[in-house]
């Protein structure tokens, strides 16, 4: 650990020298950079996004959908039988001030969907929608839907082998439930699993919850602002997420938890504007979302496409499965593990089913897509692989257009929520990290700020450079996170089965008692 941790170190003061070298050289360095990192990390990349043999479905997609839908059935449907219950529990209905944990459960909800609701809801569902068509929409809903029993299994098992120290703090998450989890069921390796783990959750930290956030914040306003160095975007972002990291979980949560509902009203209510100036076209669009789920309406792939696409939108957006949630989620207060699973199904909910479905429906009735009027299906690209748009735009920028298309000064609106989206992204993320690295090397102070400030000079690096490599790269640990803890999940959801048995038989006795605040 002690070598690894030193590594570490080197490769930051290494990059944070080079920083300092000019324009010129600096583009070199990145580009020696890809060439050297692609190389070394090409291979381990392209195994996490293969696709099936003989289709274009990513293995780690189906990975995902497989638990999902494995969870729902072996738990009995658990997010429709229990939601009401969580809206309770989210409420603070059931929450007693004297239980152990440090936030509560609306913050541990807030902190956690900070962490998902990102640049994916906004960039990434523009591009589902380009290549899949609308009808990619229905099987992100239904991938949601399902995910909500994977958030529930995961975040349940974060509070019941969370570490619980004298000073009221609290260290939670797979590599705790793994680790502790294996050894209560007799099961070998679950020390090396929880390593693994850790280590993956490091990279995906500084990578896609942190490199590739500020980079795309940069690239947004300075698409509005004009022109200027990505540095000065990093060092501004690296101030604010520090003097906000540096409180803890306590400090997070009570920045989320505001942050989170805020950015959450103002993209909703900027799509249902534009949905409302289209209403004569909501039930056109729903037709094409029904139409093209089943049918895919001509766009690339067919219906195979739209349903590869709406699946791998909803795993890459709500991370259901992946096991990032329940490090935030076992810092709550409660005395009972189930009901912290409870509230998390309702990310998937919010992230997924709502706020992708919002961005999906405007691209969708703001009719940036071009559909040939003769046959009213939709026309390709010129090289095949997507469906055309007015102005030839994708991603970010298709939804951009989109909420132009309403009213023009909605793009200004969508930055905003791009710049919010990015920086909630962030300091979840780093929550996630700090655990990971505390769970590595130890907890104390001077770990965890030793772990704080690598951080925050990787929002510089991300917002600065053009790392491609390490972004795919990072990406791909995320996802091999959901490899570790879903292979562990399936060993240790009898566990889960046991609390919700047992707290749902004491709920419907009426010994689940409220508290009045």
């Amino acid at each position: 650990m002690t070598l690894f941790r030193t590594m570490m170190l080197s490769a930051i003061a290494t990059t944070g020298l080079s920083s300092a070298a000019s324009a010129q050289e600096a583009m070199t360095l990145d580009q020696k950079v890809n060439e050297v990192f692609a190389a070394v990390t090409g291979p381990f990349v392209s195994l996490i996004f293969a696709p099936i043999p003989g289709t274009s479905f990513p293995w780690i997609v189906m990975w995902l959908v497989i638990a999902a839908s494995i969870f729902t059935i072996y738990f009995g449907f658990v997010q429709f039988r229990f939601f009401g219950h969580a809206i309770g529990l989210v409420k603070g209905d059931y929450s007693d001030p004297n239980d152990a944990g440090e936030v509560s459960h609306f913050q541990a909800l807030a902190t956690a969907l900070s962490g998902t609701v990102g640049l994916g809801n906004i960039a990434g569902v523009a591009v589902a929608v380009g290549i899949g068509g609308p009808g990619a929409t229905f099987w992100m809903i239904l991938a949601g839907l399902l995910g909500m029993a994977s958030k529930f299994t995961e975040c349940t098992l974060g509070v019941k082998y969370r570490n619980e120290y004298e000073d009221g703090t609290v260290s939670g998450g797979p590599m705790y439930y793994i680790s502790k989890g294996f050894k209560e069921l007799g099961l070998p390796g679950g020390k090396f699993l929880a390593v693994m783990f850790s280590i993956f959750c490091i990279l995906g930290a500084l990578g896609g919850g942190n490199m590739f956030q500020a980079n795309q914040a940069h690239a947004q306003i300075s698409g509005i602002v004009g022109d200027y160095p990505g540095w000065i975007t990093g060092i501004v972002f690296a101030a604010v997420v520090f003097s906000v990291i540096v409180g803890g979980i306590k400090s997070i949560a009570n920045v989320t938890e505001k942050i989170v509902p805020f950015m959450g009203i103002l993209y909703v209510g900027a799509a249902l504007i534009i949905l409302l100036v289209n209403y004569d076209k909501i039930g056109w669009a729903f037709g094409q979302i029904f139409g093209g789920a089943f049918t895919g309406l001509g766009v690339a792939g067919g219906f195979v496409g739209a349903l590869i696409q709406g699946f791998k939108r909803a795993a890459f957006s709500n991370e259901a499965g992946v096991g990032s949630a329940a490090i935030a989620h076992s810092a709550v207060r409660t005395k009972e593990p189930i009901t912290e699973g409870f509230v998390s199904l309702l990310e998937p909910l919010i992230d997924t089913v709502v706020i992708c479905t919002m961005t999906a429906l405007v691209i969708t009735i703001s009719q940036q897509l071009i559909v040939d009027p003769a046959t009213g299906l939709y026309v390709l690209n010129e090289a095949g692989s997507s469906i055309a748009t007015v102005g030839d735009v994708s991603g970010v920028a298709l939804t951009s257009a989109a909420f132009g298309s309403a009213i023009g000064w909605f793009p200004y609106v969508l930055a905003i929520a791009v710049v919010l989206f990015a920086f909630s992204t962030m300091i979840s993320w780093s929550y996630y990290g700090l655990k990971s690295w505390t769970y590595l090397f130890g907890e104390g102070k001077n770990s965890e700020l030793t772990f704080k400030i690598i951080f925050c000079v990787f929002i510089v690096i991300g917002a600065a450079a053009s790392l491609g490599p390490v972004i795919d790269f990072s990406d791909a640990a995320i996802f091999a996170m959901a490899v570790v803890n879903i292979f562990c999940l399936y060993f240790l959801m009898g566990l889960v089965k046991k609390e919700l048995i047992s707290y749902g038989s004491r709920l419907k006795a009426g010994e689940i008692r409220k508290f009045k605040h």
